[in-house]
């Protein structure tokens, strides 16, 4: 197993317990105790395949226990700055007041468009054609940006969206990718997409009230947090990318 396959197994191990318990195991590597203390020690679910795996790596790579345990401790520090560095602002549109500034959701949105350079995932309710959102986007998939958009359907709204099809607001953006989400039929007919974020190359996350319509762009009171920074965007990307590869979201063409 190479350096990188312990560094791997290093990082789950570190996801699954968390900074304080993976101290813990740090300590139990440098002094010397077996992978079934650790188990014994840190068997929490979700944990142990974690924990088996890192010794596995460090067992088959020959890595001295103290040299583990370091890179362990190492891992976590770098976390813990990561975290230090997460940056985290409410993003308000409609009337100002005097304690808050406000700045256009519209505005953010084209920024984290902007912002992008290998991936732009998206999820909305409803879609207007709205110029700066569909020039943003045209820019983006111009410049090599893969971007997924997520929509509700007329179908899956039942009567609660009216007009077009929300897909038809990106129609004219060359190379995005539409998706939809295909309900179980057993599941409650009343269930809607009614997610609504933009991440951008997984840093840079925009979590809102706001749908890419003009409207709430412009014109609505609109509240949304915008993150950059942290495992927050990264996460939401891969919770968007597994529902894409189970099925559960599924091409939609217009």
């Amino acid at each position: 197993m190479s350096r990188r396959s312990f560094e791997s197994a290093a990082e789950a191990a570190a996801v699954a317990l968390g900074p304080s318990r993976t101290k813990d195991l740090a300590g139990l590597l440098a002094r010397g105790h077996s992978r079934e203390r650790a188990l014994t020690e840190l068997a929490t679910p979700g944990v142990r395949e974690a924990v088996a795996k890192l010794y596995e790596a460090v067992e088959e790579d020959s890595l001295p226990c103290p040299e583990a345990a370091a890179y362990l401790r190492g891992y976590v520090a770098a976390q813990l700055r990561a975290q230090d560095a997460v940056q985290v602002r409410t993003v308000w549109s409609g009337p100002s007041t005097p304690a808050v500034p406000v700045r256009a959701t519209a505005q953010v949105l084209v920024e984290v468009i902007d912002d992008a350079r290998d991936e732009l995932l998206a999820m909305t309710y409803a879609a207007r054609p709205y110029p700066a959102l569909t020039q943003a986007l045209t820019e983006a998939t111009a410049r090599g940006v893969q971007t997924h958009v997520v929509v509700e359907t007329l179908a899956g709204a039942r009567g609660l969206l009216s007009g077009r099809e929300p897909a038809g607001a990106f129609a004219s953006v060359p190379g995005l990718r539409l998706w939809h989400w295909v309900r179980d039929p057993d599941a409650d007919s009343y269930a809607r997409q009614h997610a609504k974020l933009a991440v951008a190359d997984r840093r840079v996350l925009f979590l809102g009230s706001a749908n890419l319509t003009e409207s709430a762009a412009r014109r609505n009171i609109e509240a949304g947090v915008l993150v950059r920074g942290g495992d927050a965007p990264q996460r939401a990307a891969e919770h968007i990318v597994e529902l894409q590869r189970r099925g559960i979201l599924r091409r939609f063409h217009v």
